[in-house]
């Protein structure tokens, strides 16, 4: 395998397994994550079954007010430009400093700005945010009712 073939397996498969290594990860960043309830005396006297039924209840609710558990941000956007400006300016600079002359450094320009919006676009789309407007909405709902809300999981 030559520079050229290691160079960009690890300039692709890089971004990926972080991607892979994001995508497995679960917890309170998740947007599926749901409330994790102090069990107070509210908890107590309802009972767990009625107590999560009520967060069902603050849940719907909050989607009824046009929330949505994650961050609706244009994020695939975002990142195809950014890996598009970041790796076609090293792969151009790359191709400058070989001594490939204007056409080398535009072509791999051109190439890395692809690699690199493509990767970016990924990564953007794949990203996981927690809506946190939408967590403090079901959160308030669920403490008129007297529960509390100790974290997301």
């Amino acid at each position: 395998m030559n520079h050229r073939h290691t160079a960009f397996l690890v300039l692709v498969l890089s971004p990926a397994l972080a991607l892979l290594t994001g995508c497995a990860s679960r917890g309170s960043r998740s947007p599926d994550a749901r409330p994790v309830l102090y069990p107070n005396a509210a908890f107590k006297q309802m009972g767990e079954t009625r107590a999560l039924e009520d967060l069902d209840v603050c849940m719907g609710s909050a989607s009824r007010a046009g929330l949505t558990p994650d961050e609706k941000d244009n994020a695939a956007g975002r990142g195809a430009a950014k890996g598009a400006a970041v790796v076609g300016t090293a792969a151009a600079v790359g191709s400058l400093i070989r001594g490939r002359g204007i056409d080398g450094v535009a072509t791999a320009g051109a190439r890395g700005a692809v690699v690199g919006g493509s990767v970016g676009a990924v990564a953007g789309a794949m990203s996981e945010k927690p809506n946190m407007t939408y967590r403090h909405f079901v959160q308030r709902c669920a403490a008129e009712s007297g529960l509390e809300v100790i974290g997301w999981q």
